[in-house]
């Protein structure tokens, strides 16, 4: 089963995840443009003689959702300016954007721009605007093909090509698809067949992490372009969606073979780089890889798809900023010892790349970063063909019409800090549709409830549980996901662990130390005030799945190493022979680690709540000096 977005501006974000984007708004979006000369009145793409490349859609791509998303006039009047621009830029030819460049790839991210803005207000222009530039590419691309950045990211066109299509049916923009897909790379043979399975040591845009992340919407791509085909032509389908789906699993499986890191997500310090924990992700991978998701799940409809989805936000996208979003890394460490100017072993990137600061290394991620947390919350729900299918879990409100009414659905919730999601219905007039609980596939006994009434909790193939039946106002579903503690196993015997959709690391205790003549809204270096070279006693209190888990409330800044929300009491030990290189923890030693070490408490806390931390350990076994074990 295919979804729809639903329209942008009706998923309200409450709770810790408006407390978020709220910091979001105060920090480095909504302040950007004063902060940046890139994105200040002088960008190419307002008109002005300055950058006139992909920073000023890039911000766009997220200014555009988080204004929405929460209704704040004020950043709807700043994403107004730039789109009011870019919809007078159009030249007679069907051509738009700054004069002195020409690229098709910053035009790409344009496009995805004004199709938000189009999907939140109704503008008019927006249809005919595409059409026009559209008919110009069709004209133009044969003769002058993508290159370079926008022949390996060429799907993002072709979604915005697919739009236009459901809404005038026009086959032209179908053929352009196909050519958009002709002229990029051919992504989902390299991933399955021609994948690097080492560091990457020269640069490929094959191998470059925020690439990857984009090209794997391929399968999803293609499957939403033959589906469309197979409508045109009166076709029932022919099950490629099917097959699709099977090549994004391949590609996402060969990924996580040979670059896959303990969180879930494949390494990519600006290049392809390995499984191990001291390897980085840029901040543009992660963004581009949630959006993919994000994407993939519409095409394809399966609820694996938000379980990845989950783990990027709750993990890696926390983690990607300050905890109140004023600066942010170009690349994070799974395990991350210290933040600081050092010559790590990046695959390629400056010793200032995983400082907190406005554009450690290169400028892009400072560009790209917004959209993650507002598409992520404009993807909550989805629309299915039979009602209405949750993406994932958050604090939320959900207006929209579904089965010819009216539909509210507030969604009260701590996920994924807990384990509960209440869902309160309001509807214009009683309606029949189905609700699509997605049940994670690491939840084994999800309880289910319907006004009080016991259901069963069985998801189906594709990971969801159908409530199909005529829904009345003051219905309330509730849905208990517990969350058992696992170990996610590593090389050499190591261990990482989750609990439900968060990565649980040891935290590192961290002092942020600015940097002088800082630039934005300030840059740090944060460094670590404790030891870090822990392993865990995994078969202590009764073995690591039985370890105690705390919970209190949702602190006003969500993701901070200052009381966070949930934490795991675990037991471990010092392992003095594993000690930091070239500013980084390097690999765990061969485990279990016979040690003289004490044993002691040692808490896990979200992946995201900690700056620092130990994502991957290795285990230990304690011993008295007569060889006796303590646990």
């Amino acid at each position: 089963m295919t979804f729809e977005p639903v329209r942008l501006g009706e998923i309200r974000p409450r709770g810790w995840l408006r407390r978020q984007l709220e910091l979001q708004a105060a920090g480095l979006t909504g302040r950007a443009e004063e902060i940046w000369p890139d994105l200040g009145p002088d960008s190419g793409w307002l008109g002005g003689p300055g950058e006139n490349w992909e920073r000023g859609p890039y911000y766009l791509d997220g200014l555009v959702p988080l204004a929405h998303v929460l209704g704040d006039e004020a950043l709807l009047g700043k994403a107004k300016a730039w789109i009011e621009w870019i919809l007078a830029s159009q030249r007679p030819d069907g051509q738009f954007g700054p004069q002195a460049n020409d690229d098709w790839w910053p035009r790409m991210v344009a496009l995805k721009v004004l199709v938000q803005h189009a999907e939140a207000t109704g503008d008019e222009r927006v249809p005919p605007f595409l059409a026009r530039y559209f008919a110009y590419e069709l004209e133009h691309l044969p003769g002058r093909p993508l290159t370079e950045w926008g022949a390996v990211r060429a799907t993002e066109n072709v979604l915005a090509a697919l739009w236009l299509h459901r809404r005038d049916g026009d086959a032209r923009w179908l053929r352009l698809g196909e050519l958009l897909m002709e002229q990029n790379a051919d992504w989902t043979r390299y991933l399955t067949e021609d994948l690097i399975t080492g560091r990457a040591t020269v640069f490929d845009h094959l191998t470059h992490g925020p690439n990857v992340a984009m090209g794997l919407k391929v399968p999803a791509v293609r499957a939403l372009l033959d589906a469309a085909a197979n409508t045109d032509a009166g076709a029932a389908g022919n099950g490629t969606g099917v097959g699709r789906m099977t090549e994004l699993r391949s590609c996402l499986g060969e990924l996580d073979r040979w670059h896959g890191q303990v969180h879930g997500m494949f390494s990519g310090d600006e290049w392809l780089a390995g499984r191990e924990a001291y390897q980085g992700i840029e901040t543009c991978q992660v963004v581009e890889y949630l959006y993919t998701l994000e994407q993939s799940a519409l095409a394809f409809g399966e609820g694996e798809l938000g379980d990845l989805g989950e783990l990027v936000a709750f993990n890696q996208l926390a983690a990607a900023c300050d905890p109140t979003m004023k600066a942010h890394q170009y690349h994070q460490q799974a395990t991350q010892i210290a933040a600081t100017v050092d010559e790590r072993l990046w695959t390629h990137s400056s010793d200032d790349a995983n400082i907190f600061g406005l554009e450690p290394h290169y400028g892009c991620c400072m560009a790209n970063l917004h959209q993650g947390w507002p598409k992520f919350a404009a993807s909550l729900w989805m629309q299915a063909a039979d009602g209405l299918a949750v993406f994932a879990y958050a604090p939320s409100t959900l207006t929209t019409r579904v089965a010819g009414t009216d539909v509210t659905i507030e969604e009260e919730t701590e996920y994924p800090f807990d384990e509960t999601v209440r869902l309160t219905l309001t509807l214009g007039t009683p309606a029949r549709f189905a609700l699509r609980l997605r049940i994670p596939g690491w939840c084994t006994a999800p309880e289910l409830r319907v006004n009080a009434e016991s259901i069963a909790a069985v998801a189906g193939t594709d990971g969801y549980v159908v409530l199909d039946r005529t829904w009345r106002s003051g219905d309330v579903v509730e849905l208990c996901l517990p969350m058992a503690i696992r170990r996610v196993r590593r090389e050499r015997g190591a261990l990482g662990v989750r609990l439900g959709p968060l990565v649980m690391v040891v935290p590192v205790a961290e002092s942020w130390r600015p940097l002088p003549e800082a630039r934005g809204l300030g840059e740090w270096e944060v460094v670590p005030l404790s030891s870090w070279n822990f392993g865990l006693h995994a078969r202590a209190r009764g073995g690591l799945e039985n370890w105690p888990v705390e919970r209190t409330p949702v602190p006003d800044v969500p993701f901070t190493a200052e009381g966070p929300p949930v934490t795991i009491r675990g037991r471990g030990a010092r392992v003095p022979e594993w000690r930091a290189q070239h500013g980084s923890a390097p690999h765990p030693p061969d485990s279990p680690v016979v040690t003289g070490s004490p044993a002691v408490d040692c808490p896990l806390v979200p992946y995201g709540s900690a700056r620092l931390r130990v994502a991957e350990l290795p285990t230990v076994i304690s011993v008295e000096a007569d060889g006796r074990e303590v646990t």
